[in-house]
């Protein structure tokens, strides 16, 4: 029997998502922040580090106008009039005291990393911080996420992400342009008593009676436990994961016109994809396309009056993470660096163990020692589309670390290309060195490929935090690794190196 090709155009028109409910403008990413900045120079001096605007770019913010629709405006700070304060835009690549990224394409013939970073469009989530005996307790309750729109402006939660793609940069550029509108949507739609302010409409959907043709029988209430943030981070992972796949499996197979005539497997029925946040109909390219990508983000949000990043903020970072891309942040009191990510490795037990549910007998490892299931050398990523049915999944692992002031120096993002080569200590040692958030990404980057020996694309991403002018004063500075670091320089730059390897 003849069955028609499955194509982009084949089927149904791309219905629109369910959590987007009826037809609305999408806006762009916001890759930029708002705050005030002093009208005149009779007011305090922006380079003081003792304020939330140290070194902040002046020449690079423009001028932001309240009620434009894009974004919410910080109140006002305390004991200043509004007529000496500016409220701007300012580009966060702009502010290289505050945030930096570095990347490198190494000896690969085309970058497959991407990374984000701006602001995300949704309520603050940071704990309350706990208040005084002497002074008045409020009627909100200690601990309940609450919008951080407060004196100094800082009434968005910041987002920040690495993704490493392989097989190609198609699914690592489909999650840099639409991952973050997956967790606005489900944070909106979803998010019921955890910010006590929507009812959980996908989550908490309350039970049909047993019987659905008695109407006397009324439904039972929703759950009372609240939607975290946590579940909807993992629904919003599970979804853009679910439309990536999708639209993959209605392309035509490059390698293999007759797969390309039946579906990709006889039990499923994959339907087509929902509607991208940000409203594009196109999901990679005109092929079917069989690679993926892994994928860490970095939300922080501050229920206090200062932004994150001054010294006297309480903040909250919570972290969602898929393969092997890291997140790291350096404790200020002793130097350490501490990863809130571990590798989604097929030798893990855990996974492992996970995976055997699926296939057996399925790891081989590789020339160069390492462990593959499947092929692949992560056991959870975007994407991967053979491998899904066999256990490879794009459910993340979430940490949440409640930082108090300046208790980390920084936070860093890597793809694999430098945390596969470097160490964690060495990364933080690195940027402990550099001036500026920007300095310092870039100096781990070219370090890591010096001394890399497979030449992987390197990405990595350094966010400043209210301890940075403390960085180098826990335990040794960045003396830790220097002799070894000094070593590995050394042996990059040998002629023999490569006759060794």
């Amino acid at each position: 029997m003849y069955r028609r090709p499955l194509s982009s155009s084949a089927g149904p028109a791309v219905r629109r998502s369910r959590l987007s409910g009826p037809a609305q403008p999408r806006r762009a990413f916001h890759n930029y922040f708002i705050t005030h900045l002093p009208s005149s120079s009779m007011h305090p001096d922006s380079r003081s580090s003792a304020g939330p605007g140290h070194n902040l770019p002046r020449s690079a913010s423009s001028p932001y106008t309240p009620g434009s629709g894009a974004g919410p405006v910080p109140a006002r700070p305390p004991n200043m009039p509004s007529r000496d304060l500016t409220v701007v835009r300012i580009p966060l690549r702009s502010a290289k005291h505050h945030f930096g990224v570095s990347v490198s394409r190494g000896q690969r013939l085309s970058q497959e990393d991407a990374h984000q970073a701006g602001t995300i469009k949704m309520p603050a989530f940071a704990k309350r911080v706990p208040v005084s005996v002497v002074r008045h307790q409020t009627a909100s309750t200690a601990g309940e996420g609450t919008n951080a729109d407060n004196a100094l402006g800082d009434p968005q939660v910041f987002y920040f992400a690495v993704f490493d793609g392989h097989g190609g940069s198609e699914c690592a550029d489909f999650l840099r342009d639409e991952l973050h509108g997956y967790i606005e949507e489900a944070a909106a739609h979803t998010i019921g008593g955890y910010f006590r302010r929507w009812r959980p409409n996908y989550f908490g959907v309350s039970a049909r009676p047993a019987n659905a043709d008695a109407p006397s029988q009324p439904p039972q209430p929703p759950p009372s436990d609240p939607v975290t943030l946590e579940s909807v981070l993992t629904y919003a992972f599970l979804r853009a994961d679910l439309d990536f796949v999708t639209a993959q499996a209605r392309k035509p197979d490059p390698d293999d016109p007759f797969v390309s005539d039946n579906p990709l497997n006889r039990d499923e029925i994959l339907g087509a994809p929902h509607l991208t946040p940000s409203g594009h109909h196109t999901i990679g390219g005109p092929t079917r396309f069989k690679g993926g990508s892994t994928a860490s983000i970095a939300l922080i949000s501050t229920p206090t009056p200062a932004p994150f990043w001054h010294p006297a903020a309480h903040s909250t970072l919570v972290v969602a993470h898929v393969g092997d891309t890291r997140v790291l942040l350096c404790e200020t009191a002793s130097g350490r660096p501490i990863a809130l990510t571990a590798n989604h490795r097929p030798s893990h037990p855990s996974e492992s163990r996970r995976l055997r549910r699926w296939v057996t007998n399925s790891l081989v490892t590789d020339s160069f020692g390492e462990e593959r299931f499947e092929g692949l050398a992560n056991s959870r990523s975007f994407g991967d589309m053979l491998s899904k049915r066999v256990g490879v999944s794009s459910e993340p692992d979430v940490a949440r670390v409640d930082m108090a002031p300046a208790q980390y120096a920084f936070l860093a993002l890597l793809s694999d290309g430098v945390s596969g080569t470097l160490s964690d200590q060495e990364v933080v040692d690195v940027i402990k060195e550099a001036a500026t958030p920007e300095e310092g990404a870039r100096r781990v980057v070219e370090y890591a490929t010096e001394v890399s020996h497979d030449g992987d694309n390197a990405t990595c991403m350094v966010v400043r935090l209210g301890g940075w002018e403390r960085r180098s004063e826990g335990g040794v500075g960045s003396l830790g690794t220097k002799e070894m670091r000094d070593l590995r320089r050394m042996e990059a730059q040998d002629p023999r190196r490569r006759g060794r390897l």
